[in-house]
């Protein structure tokens, strides 16, 4: 069997349609549709079934899919132990990472990794919760930066956690505003004002109007940006307020800060593909994961 084909019949399984792991795998949909019949040929065993104009996975396409995954990561654990036998950890992982994880942990992680392991390549991509833990479980990268807390696709018994810091959402205003004070906040007293707020769908985007109608009001969205220095420079220029998880608050813009009177935190989490006893992760992942685990956890913002 084809490793690269198995991959594919995994991201169908993980992403649903041809058309999306096309997609994922820079190919087209009949480049997919045909390496994928190659495979029925390869297993001579049916995999696909077409329902309407989309076609699905058999039981024995399910099963194959789901092996898959650890076929593939087997065969990495073994080609990295036999590239670095006895030697320092080394090759490409592929590390997934949401927006304010990056710079405040990705990065530094990276940074010291480059240092201590020059045969070590990091390859480091923007994906928010909804993304990682597809990507993870389709193979598309080796370990991710998430939360636990994102309800929406909740990580399951094939993942290995490792719980990396606990970061609480803020109420975050223009310095001059009536909320920029100290102590905590109840959000409901600010019912009225406009609103910056992630993309409808993302996390933040669904934890921020879940809280806004926890409190009893329907928020005033004025604008919706997929990058959090940009809420921060419409919050900064007098325009909105925002809530935001604290790692995003970065110092460079003059924002405030408020705690809210009842906590939300959120867990940040790094989390691989769970490995069976005899197949560990490889050396390289496993230096990944112990430098996320113990990079400082980075300074909250003041409350201006």
């Amino acid at each position: 069997m084809n490793p690269w084909r198995l991959r594919l019949l995994s991201r169908l399984d993980t992403l649903g349609t041809v058309r999306a792991v096309a997609k994922a795998a820079n190919l087209s949909p009949s480049n997919v549709s045909q390496q994928l019949a190659l495979l029925e040929a390869e297993t001579r065993t049916q995999l696909l079934e077409r329902t309407g104009r989309r076609v699905r996975l058999t039981p024995a396409g399910l099963i194959l899919a789901r092996r898959a995954r650890a076929i593939l990561d087997h065969m990495d654990a073994v080609e990295a132990e036999l590239r670095g036998l006895g030697e320092e950890p080394a090759g490409l992982v592929r590390m997934g990472a949401f927006q304010s994880a990056i710079h405040t942990m990705a990065v530094p992680a990276v940074t010291r990794l480059a240092r201590e392991y020059p045969r070590l390549t990091v390859e480091l991509l923007q994906l928010e919760p909804h993304e990682s833990m597809p990507a993870l479980r389709g193979g598309d990268v080796d370990i991710i930066i998430t939360t636990t807390n994102f309800d929406e696709l909740p990580l399951g018994p094939d993942l290995d956690l490792v719980p990396l810091a606990t970061d609480p959402i803020l109420l975050v205003t223009p310095p001059g505003h009536p909320a920029a004070g100290r102590g905590t906040v109840d959000i409901a007293a600010y019912a009225d004002e406009p609103w910056a707020f992630d993309m409808p769908q993302s996390y933040m985007a669904n934890l921020a109007l879940r809280l806004c109608r926890q409190a009893s009001f329907e928020p005033r969205v004025v604008c919706r940006f997929s990058n959090y220095m940009m809420t921060l420079q419409h919050v900064e220029a007098g325009l909105s307020i925002a809530l935001l998880p604290g790692l995003a608050v970065d110092r460079r813009y003059r924002v405030a800060t408020r705690a809210l009177a009842t906590p939300v935190t959120r867990t940040i989490t790094a989390a691989i593909r769970r490995s069976g006893r005899s197949t560990p992760p490889r050396a390289a992942v496993r230096v990944v994961l112990d430098a996320l685990r113990h990079n400082p956890q980075p300074p909250l913002p003041g409350h201006d």
